[in-house]
């Protein structure tokens, strides 16, 4: 008989795969059979669950140390960045009205300022992730501020010799200062703000994939003890019972840890994070209010809206209404930025910072309104005294709005610090505890499912 027809009558060979296939199928039609693939099941899920509470756990470990380590601070840098270089450009303008040579503590602090403000952007630039938003606004401050500190000691140095045109160099540093640098140190803020809103959203997410595989694998224990109770009629298998119980208490702890975690971090966002941003924007408010209320001496009216009112006037308004919801000719209200902070504030000293803040805006718009009626009746040395002389002006009420600013920061920064710390403490030690639980559960499924399997022999 030829060779190609034996062949094609010999049967198929079978494949290992298929014999192994076979014999767990024929080992499952058995009763030891069917106990060694439940004993499987049930390791498998319970180690499964301790995995996933330990990943999701440490994932949102990692998001709370970010809040409170990296993405809070850098956005308080940013704020401060922004205040420092407000506060450069408002001592400036303070120095210039001043005459032609400015004190030495006017000058020691335009230099701190921007010092500061430098310190911080090499910080920044050292500890932020790459973010592409953060990255292109401290390119710019860092292309920026070298030209702005030109234009200022440019008109300083005219200004020392009596020339007008100081003044004119001086709204030019202004006019950068507004309309670029400001408005980069702000989108830096807001981006780093948005971070630290991403790493709170990532630290108080729910370990839904634990939740699951723990309730998964609770589920499957409980089914089979009832199993065993039905065949063997025994109402404890010591060892499910361990399982169940280890399972239970990660269960447990992810779920009571995760909440107590979300607590702390949700209090440190509403009675920190919130109000640490509020106070900043009205600091910053506040500095240019008072810049624009320097420059409005400087400019002398040089400088006009469309519908012909002060430029500088008009921002000074603008800045008190949107600082206490005051328009700098009456007396300010409980509203604007200071009214938001007020009503944020969760105890008596935060709020009794806020209030000493409100108090002092008030006193400056006072001030404020007999500097311009000087003004405006023609007295101008009048008006100049009322703004930076040393009998009631307008800069001792605004450096007391700025102290008091300060203090309300400092609260709530350990506000935010103690909740803050307090809610990532509460995932201490759960990844490592989950993980060593998952594996006493799974030992206890495997054991107990062992002593079933030894009535067999």
């Amino acid at each position: 008989m030829p060779t190609s027809s034996v062949s094609a009558s010999a049967p198929g060979r079978r494949t290992a795969w298929a014999d192994g296939l076979d014999e767990l199928r024929a080992a499952a039609t058995t009763e030891p059979g069917r106990l060694r693939v439940i004993g499987a099941v049930l390791a498998l899920l319970v180690l499964v669950f301790g995995a996933a509470t330990a990943w999701q756990v440490a994932d949102r470990a990692a998001a709370a140390d970010d809040v409170v380590e990296r993405s809070q601070p850098l956005s308080a840098d940013a704020a401060s960045i922004y205040r420092s270089l407000a506060d450069a450009d408002t001592t400036a303008a303070g120095g210039f009205l001043s005459g032609g040579e400015e004190s030495r503590a006017t000058r020691q602090r335009y230099a701190a300022d921007i010092a500061t403000a430098s310190q911080l952007l090499v910080k920044a630039s050292a500890n932020t992730r790459g973010s592409d938003a953060a990255g292109r606004q401290m390119a710019k401050l860092n292309s920026l501020l070298p030209r702005y500190t030109g234009l200022v000691e440019t008109a300083r140095t005219n200004n020392r010799q009596g020339l007008p045109l100081g003044g004119a160099y001086l709204r030019y540093a202004n006019d950068q200062m507004r309309k670029e640098l400001l408005p980069a140190a702000r989108a830096l803020y807001d981006a780093e703000t948005e971070r630290l809103a991403a790493d709170y959203d990532s630290a108080k997410a729910w370990p839904w994939w634990a939740l699951a595989a723990g309730v998964l694998a609770i589920g499957v224990l409980g089914w089979a003890q009832r199993r065993h109770f039905r065949r063997t009629n025994r109402v404890f298998n010591q060892g499910l019972l361990a399982a169940t119980a280890a399972s239970v208490a990660v269960l447990l702890w992810l779920v009571v840890g995760h909440a107590v975690a979300r607590a702390g971090l949700s209090d440190s966002y509403d009675q920190g994070a919130r109000s640490l941003r509020v106070l900043n924007e009205a600091r910053i408010d506040a500095l240019q209010a008072r810049g624009d209320e320097n420059l409005t001496l400087v400019a002398r009216g040089a400088v006009l809206t469309s519908d012909q009112q002060d430029f500088y006037e008009v921002g000074f308004r603008s800045g008190m209404r949107d600082l206490a919801a005051g328009d700098g000719r009456g007396r300010a209200a409980e509203g604007g930025r200071l009214g938001e902070a007020l009503a944020l504030a969760d105890d008596e000293a935060g709020r009794e910072a806020v209030r000493d803040a409100l108090a002092q805006v008030r006193q400056w718009q006072e001030r404020h309104a007999e500097a311009r009626a000087a003004d405006d009746r023609g007295d101008y040395d009048q008006a100049l005294a009322k703004v930076i002389g040393s009998d009631r002006p307008t800069r001792e009420s605004f450096d007391r709005v700025d102290a008091a600013l300060q203090r309300a920061l400092v609260h709530e920064q350990e506000e935010f610090r103690s909740a803050a710390d307090g809610g990532r403490g509460a995932l201490g030690g759960l990844a490592v505890g989950a993980a060593v639980l998952a594996v006493v559960a799974a030992a206890g499924a495997v054991l107990g499912i062992g002593r079933r399997l030894s009535e067999y022999r």
